[in-house]
C-alpha cells in the first residue's frame, strides 16, 4: 500500500516527502478535531476516584 502511494505521488523525492508530511498533518488534525470528540461522546463519562 505504501509503495503504491509513493508511486502515484508526483514530483521528485523531496516533494513527495513534503506531500506525505502535509497529508499526515491533515489526517491528524481531522482526527483530533472530529473523530476523537465523536468517539468520546459515544463512550460516556468515566468516573474515577483516587483514594487517600
Amino acid at each position: 500500500m505504501y509503495g503504491a502511494l509513493w508511486r502515484i505521488l508526483p514530483g521528485p523525492v523531496w516533494l513527495r516527502i513534503l506531500i506525505l508530511i502535509a497529508l499526515a498533518v491533515v489526517v491528524l488534525w481531522a482526527l483530533v478535531t472530529w473523530v476523537f470528540p465523536w468517539v468520546d461522546s459515544l463512550l460516556g463519562p468515566q468516573e474515577g476516584t483516587v483514594g487517600p
